[in-house]
């Protein structure tokens, strides 16, 4: 079983920053990629940013103002989100591709996390 803890939300006025956190656990041999979503009322789920030992990928929108960060010992990674926006509101989900070996198998498993709220004022 694996699981993903999120921690960092909150509400935070236009202009402020929040740190995300996002701690893989369970049974698995690597983290392939993991990173973060967000999805907004209304709207479809969208790539925010990820990572993987390749380098790191930014929407557009949140370039120059989050940055995304891995802790490979703690298997977690971060979202450190700065000059916050009113748009930048919605449920922030983080995402994990793990590398699970089993006696007979070798996969790439996709885990999500609970989701955290983020809502910036204006």
């Amino acid at each position: 079983q694996v699981q993903l803890q999120e921690s960092g939300g909150g509400l935070v006025q236009a202009g402020g920053s929040l740190r995300l956190s996002c701690a893989a656990s369970g049974t698995f041999l690597s983290t392939v990629s993991m990173g973060w979503y967000r999805q907004a009322p209304g709207k479809q789920r969208e790539l925010v940013a990820s990572t993987t030992s390749s380098g790191t990928n930014y929407a557009d929108s949140v370039k120059g103002r989050f940055t995304i960060s891995r802790d490979n010992a703690k298997n977690t990674v971060y979202l450190q989100m700065n000059s916050l926006k009113p748009e930048d509101t919605a449920v922030y989900y983080c995402n994990a591709r793990l590398l699970v070996v089993g006696t007979t198998y070798a996969r790439i498993e996709e885990y999500w996390g609970q989701g955290t709220q983020v809502t910036v004022s204006s």
